[in-house]
């Protein structure tokens, strides 16, 4: 079994891609919702998440507010970085397990986890490929104020990712996301198709 990363910038079609994998048959894990479970009450990650940020961070109910979580540490690079050190790796050891599960289950063309920080968090030197969904930075900015955002605030979640151009380095698929959905489903079933011939002629 293949064991292979998707990731892209924020607002670059990553999410959609995955829609599509799955469609097409493919285990995918969502490893940024994995982070967000990991800092639930009771969870691995929330006392040290409180600990480090302070108690202004939770809700009434005692819940990390993700909202004022994402405007502290996007605001700060350093802050930032002390929350992937205390996220990264727990979703790493959740991912590999998963991964030997499905190997187990007898998953036999590939796997995908997908994450916005798979190369950030180095959990990309432990895959058999990357597959990178990425669009024009101005494409970027446009999704992201009609999800809602600013423009500071989006401009501001950019830049804290890494470049784009960086990201494509690493690639060892490419999707290009900026045309239509029905240009990206292509793209995708090229994968898919070239993904189980890799996998039969094994």
């Amino acid at each position: 079994m293949l064991r292979l990363g998707l990731t892209g910038g924020i607002a670059s079609g990553k999410s959609a891609v995955a829609a599509m994998l799955r469609e097409m048959g493919f285990a995918v894990l969502d490893a940024d919702s994995l982070a967000h479970q990991l800092i639930e009450p009771g969870e691995p990650a929330y006392d040290e998440v409180l600990r480090e940020f302070g108690p202004s961070i939770a809700d009434a109910h005692g819940r990390i507010d993700r909202a004022k979580l994402a405007a502290l540490v996007f605001a700060d690079r350093v802050k930032l970085d002390r929350l992937n050190a205390i996220i990264h790796p727990r979703v790493a050891e959740i991912v590999f397990h998963q991964f030997d599960e499905w190997a187990r289950q007898g998953t036999r063309d590939a796997a995908f986890v997908e994450a916005a920080l798979l190369i950030e968090s180095g959990i990309h030197k432990h895959l058999d490929g990357l597959v990178i969904a990425w669009c024009r930075p101005e494409q970027q900015l446009e999704r992201l104020l009609a999800r809602g955002l600013s423009e500071s605030e989006a401009r501001r979640r950019i830049a804290a990712q890494m470049p784009v151009e960086e990201k494509l380095r690493h690639a060892t698929e490419k999707i290009d996301c900026s045309g239509s959905l029905e240009q990206t489903r292509q793209q995708v079933e090229a994968l898919a198709a070239k993904l189980r011939r890799t996998q039969a002629a094994r």
